[in-house]
């Protein structure tokens, strides 16, 4: 097996440091631990931010690399993928709204959203892994091209 991709590699450790500081913020919120929560929530945020920044800027510049396992598992692994795409959508959606309740004392209505966006971004991270491990671990990845190429030709 060659190296692992290291842009790829970065990203989705970040989004794991994301839901790991998210599982802690969960049990201090439930010790009573307002300050460290608040806290420890902010970092998962930062994480998740990362992890963004890093995605996005790949996108654009080096490009998202296509499925290269099987043909005939293509449509599964494909389907998950839209699957985890919107997961990962509504949970950042869930989790900036999440913060702002929470950091506008809007505290009746982070409690509700807390759980909530909390199970969303676990199932998110968890589908994020596995996208990464089916197209840099499991399998070669396919080609890679970039956004700027594939609209601008160069």
């Amino acid at each position: 097996m060659g190296s692992l991709p290291i842009l790829p590699t970065i990203s989705t450790s970040f989004i794991i440091l994301s839901a790991a500081a998210i599982a802690i913020g969960w049990i201090q919120i439930k010790q009573r631990k307002i300050e460290a929560h608040k806290k420890t929530m902010l970092l998962a945020a930062v994480f998740a931010l990362f992890f963004f920044l890093i995605y996005a800027a790949r996108t654009i510049f080096i490009g998202n690399t296509s499925f290269g396992g099987p043909e005939d598992i293509k449509i599964y692994y494909t389907l998950f993928l839209v699957f985890h795409i919107i997961l990962a959508t509504t949970g950042a959606v869930f989790g900036i709204v999440t913060l702002l309740t929470g950091y506008n004392n809007k505290l009746a209505k982070h409690r509700k959203l807390g759980p909530i966006t909390s199970i969303i971004w676990f199932f998110t991270a968890i589908t994020g892994v596995a996208v990464y491990l089916l197209l840099y671990v499991f399998y070669k990845g396919g080609e890679t091209t970039s956004v700027i190429k594939a609209i601008l030709g160069f």
